[in-house]
């Protein structure tokens, strides 16, 4: 199966496979799949490829860094005592 012409300049060839297998998530998983990362300062979207459908983060590393500024901003963290 082809998605560009032959000879076709890296870019649209690219942007054609790239089209190509976002319309088959939509279709063959469906459009629930899709997702954007729940992390506020990340802009990156993902597909969903987890056994449950419930991912909100696009990596692991999103998911730590979110959890360690929501630990952060409830003041939870204590002072280690001196030895």
């Amino acid at each position: 199966m082809h998605y560009s012409a032959v000879g076709a300049d890296p870019a649209a060839h690219i942007k054609a496979v790239t089209a190509a297998g976002l319309s088959y998530v939509v279709c063959s998983a469906g459009p629930g799949r899709l997702g954007r990362c729940a992390r506020a300062t990340c802009d990156r979207a993902f597909v969903d490829t987890s056994r449950n459908g419930r991912r909100v983060y696009c990596s692991v590393r999103c998911a730590n860094n979110d959890a360690v500024a929501r630990h952060r901003a409830t003041g939870s963290a204590t002072p280690h005592a001196a030895n």
